[in-house]
């Protein structure tokens, strides 16, 4: 079987402290890389530096919001200035502010959603994928390719009741994964997209047990995914083993799709 080819590699993960970018670092580390982290808090790094160093990689961990246009083109050239390139790009960041569009009851409007919920999640889940991508993307030309992984979702191809905001841009997502594998593809830069399914982050574990189990019931493997079953999708893709994939969208969802 060919090598993953991820040794030494330049990797960086968004959304780096917890649930799946942790666990995707992590998992690139193991395979050898030197991955540089990116998160809106310091405050998990310290332990995330040890365990990527502990499992082979090589850790550089920074403060960025990815909203911010100067501070991601910053912090890229920062990358590519401490290591000389920057191979692989997963854009993992992303956070929900779930409300129906309208709530209507006893013939009035009860609450709708507001325009500062339906901007945040549009802003951090699309527009900092936009953001990050396009600041990358002359390094990875001038250096002759690389890969581009996009955090989509199964809601994205199927939508979800009370997330009209976070649908959109998990639906954005893949329409922008598909332009960006014929836009970039001539200079071999790969861009795929991975629709987690029911994840089981500290996030998803944390609420009712009903809810946890409804989703479990939904998904035709009946469990929920972990966090490390998005991780080595994403490292898989990355890898030379997948090296003539690009413009794919895969599903990591234990079939809950074909089960909707």
């Amino acid at each position: 079987m060919k090598e993953t080819g991820l040794k030494d590699k330049v990797v960086l993960v968004t959304g780096a402290a917890a649930g799946i970018g942790r666990a995707t670092a992590l998992r690139f580390a193991e395979e050898g890389a030197r991955v540089a982290g990116w998160d809106v808090s310091d405050k998990a790094f310290a332990e995330l530096e040890r365990e990527i160093v502990a499992r082979g990689g090589k850790a550089m961990l920074s403060v960025v919001n990815v909203t911010d246009t100067k501070a991601v083109e910053a912090a890229v050239a920062a990358i590519v200035s401490h290591w000389g390139r920057l191979d692989v790009l997963v854009n993992n960041a992303g956070i929900t502010r779930d409300s129906q569009l309208i709530k209507y009851k006893d013939g009035a409007v009860q609450a709708t959603m507001t325009d500062e919920q339906f901007d945040a999640v549009i802003n951090v889940n699309l527009k900092a994928v936009f953001l990050c991508t396009r600041a990358v993307s002359p390094q990875m030309i001038a250096q002759g390719g690389g890969v581009i992984l996009n955090a989509s979702s199964v809601i994205g191809i199927y939508g979800n009741f009370g997330q009209t905001n976070y649908v959109a841009t998990k639906a954005g997502v893949i329409g922008m994964t598909r332009t960006w594998a014929r836009e970039l593809g001539k200079f071999k830069i790969r861009v795929n997209a991975i629709a987690p399914g029911f994840i089981g982050t500290e996030m998803v574990r944390a609420m009712p047990p009903k809810v946890v189990e409804g989703m479990m019931a939904r998904t035709p493997l009946g469990r929920l995914g972990e966090p490390e079953d998005i991780a080595n999708a994403y490292c898989w893709l990355a890898s030379d083993q997948a090296s003539f994939i690009s413009g794919a969208v895969l599903s990591v969802d234990g079939a809950i799709v074909i089960g909707t």
